[in-house]
Parts: structure tokens; sequence; C-alpha cells
């Protein structure tokens, strides 16, 4: 985390044209005030923070931890409420979701806006907000697998009724 001082007369709003008493003695009664916060002194910190696409912003007041958000994740037939951290990535959202589903992580694909989403993309990055809806849908692939194992050892089970005669 990088903290950066400032002077408050860099944020103190001005008018256009020549000051007027009644405008400087405005100015001056908001000092103590930057942005609805105040603070002691004529100097303050500006806070960073490094976002995981590398982004440099200024830290957000008001959250003491990661943000939690709600999704809504459609199987078609049913939906899952799952809460996850809104800057993990849609590989952590397939690890919850599988302890909901019972669908490996591998066997699944997530749709968020008509698109299929890789498991590195984070959540935020992409626009996932608080009850936004994705869509779970299997690999057709491994199913098919799935399908095909099951057919071969539906064959290989023997029936307890044995002909009599072979011809």
């Amino acid at each position: 985390m990088i903290k950066l001082r400032y002077s408050k007369r860099l944020f103190r709003r001005s008018s256009s044209k020549g000051s007027t008493d009644s405008s400087s003695s405005s100015s001056s009664s908001s000092d103590g005030d930057v942005g609805g916060r105040s603070g002691g002194g004529g100097s303050g910190e500006i806070e960073w923070e490094v976002r995981p696409g590398g982004m440099l912003v200024q830290k957000r007041d008001g959250r003491g931890g990661v943000e939690v958000i709600t999704v809504r994740v459609a199987t078609g037939f049913s939906w899952h409420d799952v809460s996850i951290g809104a800057t993990c990535t849609f590989g952590e959202l397939k690890a919850v979701v599988s302890m909901v589903t019972e669908l490996e992580p591998r066997e699944q694909r997530l749709l968020f806006r008509g698109k299929e989403r890789e498991d590195s993309d984070h959540l935020h990055m992409v626009g996932v907000r608080d009850k936004d809806k994705v869509l779970l849908l299997e690999d057709p692939a491994l199913k098919d697998m799935k399908l095909r194992a099951a057919l071969a050892a539906r064959a290989t089970v023997q029936s307890p009724y044995q002909p009599f005669i072979q011809v």
C-alpha cells in the first residue's frame, strides 16, 4: 500500500472569476471537510491499492474486509444462491458450486452475459455484481463420456438368467 500526502488546498473549490469575501469565507469554512470526511490538520493521506487487473486506484473507505456478493447460479431446471467474494475467480466459484451441485469443477461450464468464462477470470473484472445470474452447464464432452461409461458398465453386467440351449 502506498500513502501519498496531499495538501487540502489542492481540493478547495474556487470561483472562476475574482474571489469575494463571501466566497473566501465559505471556502475557508470548508477547509476541514474534504469529500464529506473531516480531518484534523492541514494535510491528509491518500491510500492507494493495486487491483487484480494491475490498476492502481485510490483505496475505498467503509470496507473492512472483502466484499461478499450473492450470485444466483441457474442450472436450467433449478437455481442456487451462492455467496462468494467479489474479487474471486470463476474457478473459485466453480469450487463452491461443486459443493452444491455435486458436479466436479472440470465438468462445469459457467456462462455470464452469454459467454463462457475462463477459470482465471475475476468476477468483478467481468462485471458480476450482487444478485447477478450465472448459467451453469455440464460439459457436453464429459457428459457423453459418462453416458458411454454407464452403457458399457450396464452391458458387462451378467444376467442371472442363463439360456438352457445355445444354438
